[in-house]
């Protein structure tokens, strides 16, 4: 009976033992994926590109955290390419090791990772306050109800102008604002007359200023679902195919084919304006004996009902992955870009970077006179018009119908029929795209 008693006693510790082991391996595996606890990290990481734009932010970030959480934040810079592989490497096989606590993730392809691997994304929805951003931030931003991305810099686009040449042409600033592209056009053949000078750049392997154009008319490659290609049918795509063909027909197109070329052609004096993204202010300003001949307007808008005079061009937005150390990376953004209008003030003054928080517009920075742009208060104008773009889902696959649209404008300035173009485009990026 003694030996029975001890026999029991020893069967009973061994399972008591195997139970909190297992309890201890459950609860160290929910963590490891990301469990609804509190991991009490006390070092996050975070992922970016661009020391001089993202990792800067990074680190103004850090100085102005305003939250009661004790950890380090430790930035690692990627470029980009280098962040989309890894991301996709790690996720498709599973497994979170090695992943950072926050990524900054391009808007462009911010659908992409969200649609493919929405349980490697921890839910913002109950940390920020999605109203508090740019509305067509969200679309980008969000997926499935939820919202994973606090909304970061404003890709915003304007019209940037030269004001003397404009003059020589017999125009004025206001000639040009709130126009069409085909107005643009117009004025584009009456500058060149005048002074000789091309209009605008433009690169034929490059779809940017399409891209624009089709934003301001709240379209897309692909329709709402954010997969389906949506080419063939596109009234707002047809009107942009159009629209640069007609620029390059009228001959008020510098071609260039890489960014110095572009960057080149404006800051030497051979365009009269650049359409494009406001991170553009920084190059134009490298040619400081162009200072009081420059302005900045709305971009123009496809001659379309419901089109209007803003739109955008790339832009960006921080993620967290649902790993341990996630409360602490929520806490983190949501006391930095989350919440701190001040953050944003100095964003603006040594960075340059625009924000997509609303009350941030309100500081003085926003409100400084640009003695380059003959103190014209292009950062509360660029805000401004922020809240007035159209709201995309830009979907999964942007640049992969970006390249087959490229291929379709050279037939198409090549002489093929617009329509043909477009149903090939639609029946390849169908084909490719399953």
């Amino acid at each position: 009976m003694k030996k029975l008693f001890l026999m029991v006693l020893l069967i009973v510790g061994m399972v008591a033992l195997a139970a909190c082991s297992s309890g201890d391996e459950a609860s160290s595996g929910s963590n490891s994926e990301g469990s609804s606890g509190s991991s009490g990290a006390d070092k996050i990481t975070a992922w970016a590109w661009d020391p001089a734009f993202n990792i800067a932010a990074l680190n103004k970030a850090k100085e102005a955290y305003s939250g009661d959480g004790e950890y380090e934040v430790e930035i690692i810079e990627n470029a980009q390419d280098d962040i989309i592989q890894k991301l996709n490497t790690g996720l498709s096989s599973g497994t979170t090791k090695g992943m950072p606590n926050i990524v900054l993730i391009e808007d462009y392809r911010a659908q992409s990772f969200l649609q493919a691997y929405p349980d490697a994304f921890h839910p913002l929805t109950d940390v920020i306050n999605s109203d508090d951003f740019a509305e067509y931030k969200i679309a980008t931003t969000s997926f499935d109800g939820e919202q994973y991305g606090l909304p970061f810099d404003s890709g915003v686009a304007g019209l940037y102008v030269r004001t003397d040449y404009l003059e020589e042409a017999g125009y004025t600033v206001e000639d040009v604002t709130n126009i069409t592209w085909d107005e643009y056009i117009e004025v584009g053949k009456k500058v060149k007359e005048a002074t000789g000078k091309n209009m605008l750049t433009l690169d034929p392997n490059d779809l940017a200023q399409v891209r624009m154009m089709i934003q301001t008319t709240g379209s897309w490659y692909v329709q709402e679902d954010g997969s389906t290609p949506n080419l063939a049918d596109n009234e707002a795509l047809a009107k942009g195919f159009e629209t640069y063909k007609k620029m390059m027909d009228e001959d008020i197109a510098k071609i260039v084919s890489d960014w110095s070329q572009f960057v080149g052609a404006f800051n030497s004096g051979d365009v009269a304006s650049v359409p494009t993204g406001n991170w553009i202010t920084p190059s134009v300003k490298q040619a400081t004996d162009q200072s009081g001949k420059w302005a900045v307007v709305p971009m123009p808008r496809l001659d379309m009902d419901g089109a209007v005079n803003a739109s955008n061009l790339g832009g960006s937005s921080w993620y967290v992955l649902n790993v341990d150390g996630k409360e602490e990376a929520a806490d983190f953004l949501l006391n930095t870009f989350g919440s701190n209008p001040d953050l944003y003030q100095t964003l603006v003054k040594d960075i340059g970077a625009i924000g997509t928080y609303s009350a941030a517009a309100e500081g003085d920075a926003f409100a400084v006179e640009d003695e380059f742009f003959s103190g014209q208060q292009i950062i509360s104008d660029f805000s401004q018009w922020t809240d007035e773009i159209p709201g995309v889902n830009y979907g999964l696959h942007t640049y992969a119908i970006e390249d087959i649209l490229v291929t379709g404008m050279q037939d198409y300035l090549n002489g093929a029929e617009l329509s043909k173009v477009l149903e090939n485009a639609q029946s390849q990026a169908e084909a490719q795209l399953k």
